[in-house]
């Protein structure tokens, strides 16, 4: 949020029960829009930047709330310490059902999460210590150091209050090392693990997170209320709540206010005017909202908040601050791995073979790398390189065969942990998030370099430690050539240059052995130079470098040593001159049947920008037919 708009939000938040002209009624609507816009923050969390839709948040207001009305009237404990209790409850129980429920994906998880949301509102309006759907009522209201809050003009502030620091914090987290890997867990799952992300244990962060958020809220509810019954905490409030995230703005921060004033705001009023209009007492509120839903998924997806920051910037083209074009400030340099002296075997594959049932994509490949040296794996579509690439990463499981990086077998391994050994990567589709920056997404890469907690993160005590990862990532930028556009969004940059953006998120992770996945595809010329003096001086600094490439100029001119497969199978090793005439890798090339049997999906046609390379010879025929 722009920072005038912002201190014009707090400003009209402060005065606003302050004016004697509000009236009374429009002080509690904000009360009831702050405490949802604590749930819808989570969800904000949860379902519109982690991806992990969830239709149960009502139930971990109802724990809440539930808590401390009971510790505050069967016990007589303080409502503060029956926070305490009740952030522990939700904790404990949203840990449990968080491992047991995420592991499912696709509709299984919100079909999950409606079960068990309807299991602990039944429950709720079951117990008997609990009121069962009579509730519990009698509940003292809040008091900070003898000032009661009973009043809705008093139990206000602390409502936003606790709406605007949890929008800080969230923001913080966001923006932090953990807030990067939750905001690749909708997306890019896959290529976090492949750099040491533990994408399950982030999971069930975010989803303890935004509970805990609602457990805050449901908490002031029971004490401004003074009484919970079961009725609020049901499948159709849950629904509502995701409603609020969806129409506000369901990856914005302030997109949780906006919805949940939107819809409460709507639900108001319907109550007034449908009747008036249909002459019937019948409720129709829910076909409005029906109708709603449709048109925001219709002409507003990213909900409301984006159209009205856009409109900020129009009518305030100047209060706009455009972040400077410049590399964050200096930090000191993150620790590097020791590299293995000059000559060590660095990776050792021994008869690796993939079956994807009767097909053998990957037969019995054996090669060493060395330190300090550039392999080069080539062969015709579908040999099976990209395959060869995922079982020395952990992507995919070979079905015989080691590998093993310096002391370590890779092949019992998650693609997690052997980023961790030090492996780095790129992937033959790139695979970006292409809504953050370039700068970003590098520091991605870096994750395992430095430790930060999500509490440490949302209170921003991590300044020094992120300001670490960010000047590593723009180093590696600068090394690279994309320094210019550091605070560009990723999905804005042309296909070559992602590539290129690949490769320096993979060298922040501080690697000893890089694999590069086509590399080269859809660079010019000069960039594919440039590219190749980047390579060389890795190999001068001692790092070892395996490749798949199609442009054979740029395999022959760089690498030490090329392994040639074809159908799955090794054909020939050697060096590049000898690669050139071997004449079972001209067989393949020239009479081979060019069938794509690498067991990934093909992307679809990029038009390429690559200009021409001229070669001649046995290379020339090698580049024709890869």
């Amino acid at each position: 949020m722009n920072r005038i708009l912002l201190y014009i939000v707090i400003a009209v938040i402060a005065l606003l029960p302050l004016l004697p002209i509000t009236p009374a009624f429009w002080i509690t609507h904000l009360n009831y829009v702050g405490l949802a816009s604590l749930v819808v923050l989570g969800l904000v969390v949860l379902t519109g930047v982690s991806g992990l839709t969830s239709f149960g948040q009502a139930a971990f207001v109802g724990i809440g709330a539930y808590a401390t009305a009971w510790l505050t009237t069967a016990m007589d404990w303080s409502p503060w310490l029956a926070l305490i209790v009740a952030l522990a409850i939700t904790f404990a129980a949203a840990y449990i059902l968080g491992a047991l429920t995420l592991r499912l994906s696709g509709h299984y998880l919100p079909l999950g999460t409606i079960a068990w949301g309807l299991s602990l509102y039944y429950l709720f309006g079951n117990m008997a210590f609990l009121g069962q759907h009579d509730g519990i009522a009698g509940i003292q209201p809040l008091d900070i150091f003898g000032f009661s809050l009973a009043e809705g003009g008093r139990i206000y502030y602390l409502i936003w209050v606790c709406v605007l620091l949890g929008l800080w914090g969230t923001r913080n987290l966001l923006d932090s090392r953990p807030g990067r890997a939750i905001r690749a867990l909708k997306s890019g799952q896959g290529m976090a693990e492949s750099f040491g992300i533990d994408t399950a244990r982030y999971k069930v962060i975010v989803f303890v997170y935004a509970a805990l958020l609602a457990c805050l809220s449901g908490w002031i509810y029971a004490h401004m209320q003074r009484a919970v019954s079961p009725s609020p905490f049901g499948l159709n409030y849950g629904i509502e709540y995701l409603f609020m995230a969806v129409v506000g703005g369901a990856s914005s921060v302030w997109g949780a206010v906006v919805g949940a004033g939107l819809i409460l705001t709507l639900k108001d009023q319907l109550q007034n005017v449908l009747p008036a209009i249909f002459g019937s007492s019948s409720n129709f509120e829910l076909i409005v909202f029906g109708v709603l839903m449709v048109l925001v998924l219709q002409y507003a997806r990213d909900g409301v908040w984006p159209i009205l920051a856009r409109w900020w910037q129009i009518l305030t083209p100047g209060s706009t601050e455009v972040r400077r074009r410049e590399a964050p400030p200096q930090a000191p340099a993150l620790a590097q791995r020791p590299r293995p002296e000059a000559g060590t075997v660095v990776l050792e594959v021994e008869s690796i073979r993939k079956e994807f049932g009767g097909l053998v994509a990957v037969n019995d490949i054996s090669f060493r790398l060395r330190a300090g040296e550039i392999m080069g794996l080539i062969g015709p579509n579908g040999a099976g390189k990209s395959t060869t690439f995922n079982l020395i990463t952990g992507v995919l499981k070979a079905t015989s065969g080691r590998v093993r990086f310096l002391k370590d077998r890779l092949d019992v391994l998650p693609a997690r942990e052997i980023s961790r050994l030090g492996v780095g990567r790129t992937f033959q589709h790139v695979q970006l998030l292409p809504t953050m920056t370039v700068l970003e997404n590098v520091a991605l890469g870096a994750h395992l370099r430095r430790n930060v907690g999500v509490v440490s993160a949302a209170l921003h005590t991590d300044r020094s430690i992120e300001a670490e990862l960010l000047h590593e990532a723009a180093v590696q930028l600068e090394r690279v050539g994309l320094a210019d556009y550091m605070y560009e969004q990723a999905g804005n940059l042309a296909l070559g240059q992602q590539r290129i953006l690949e490769i320096a998120r993979a060298l922040a992770s501080d690697p000893v052995l890089l694999l590069l996945d086509e590399p080269a595809a859809g660079l010019r010329y000069k960039e594919k130079q440039e590219l190749a003096a980047v390579l060389d001086q890795l190999r001068q600094e001692g790092m070892s470098i395996l490749l798949v490439e199609h442009d054979m100029d740029f395999v022959m001119n760089l690498t030490d040593h090329i392994v040639v497969m074809d159908f799955g199978t090794k054909i020939a090793e050697g060096r590049p001159e000898e690669i050139q005439t071997h004449p079972a890798v001209l067989e393949a090339y020239l009479g081979g049947i060019d069938d794509d049997l690498d067991i990934e999906p093909a992307p679809a046609a990029q038009p390429s920008s690559a200009q021409p390379v001229t070669t001649s010879g046995p290379a020339a025929a090698v580049a024709e037919r890869g």
